[in-house]
């Protein structure tokens, strides 16, 4: 097991985010996460999967002694169905709900040891800006954070991750956010998912990953 307060703060910001989004799913385990996810065409374990292939994906990117700064790391990649999210990686669903969230947790620990253990100065590519560990760290805190969010809204589950941990990925991936408001609120304004008094919803979004 992780040992969080050991580890550099971007990293354990996403060990810690991981971790809470684990306790919190772990509630839903015999519900069906076949139903649709809150907001999304995906289904509950195809956001998930989504998510685990995310963080392994962003581990990815920093990972390489030579990281590629204009594409990708080229892991192959598939769709189940047309119209669900291309991946690497896939829960088994032989181990059901329970062995998806392993799937989760383990990609989560991939992307916070890449994080804590990467050199500052590496950078890799992303669509939205060639970022640096602390910028994959933030991105992974954003996915978990607020796919748990669609996920919790189909299920029935409370879910609100680390305050703190949200503050830090809004200033580092969303400048143009406001920064006396609730991080968690502003998270999900930030990301098309919310409302936030005196400023409009947001039809389309993005985040900034380069060092700033």
């Amino acid at each position: 097991m992780i040992n969080s307060s050991v580890l550099p703060l971007a990293a354990a910001d996403v060990d810690r985010v991981v971790s809470a989004a684990v306790d919190a799913l772990t509630g839903a385990l015999d519900e069906d996460w076949t139903r649709p996810a809150a907001g999304l065409d995906w289904s509950c374990w195809e956001t998930i999967e989504h998510t685990a292939d995310d963080l392994f994906a962003y581990a990815g990117q920093i990972a390489p002694k030579r990281p590629a700064l204009t594409g990708h790391v080229p892991f192959a990649w598939q769709r189940k169905r047309p119209d669900g999210p291309a991946a690497t990686i896939f829960g088994d669903p032989a181990y059901g709900q329970a062995g998806l969230l392993q799937v989760l947790d383990a990609s989560g620990a991939l992307l916070t040891a890449m994080v804590a253990t990467a050199d500052p100065a590496t950078r890799g590519h992303h669509i939205f800006g060639v970022s640096d560990p602390d910028g994959f760290a933030a991105m992974g805190v954003v996915e978990v954070a607020v796919h748990t969010h669609d996920v919790a809204g189909a299920l029935d589950l409370l879910w609100s991750p680390p305050t703190d941990a949200c503050e830090r990925a809004l200033r580092r991936l969303f400048p143009q956010a406001p920064h006396d408001t609730d991080p968690w609120d502003t998270l999900l304004w930030a990301t098309g998912r919310g409302e936030l008094p005196g400023h409009p919803r947001l039809a389309e979004w993005r985040w900034y990953g380069e060092p700033r």
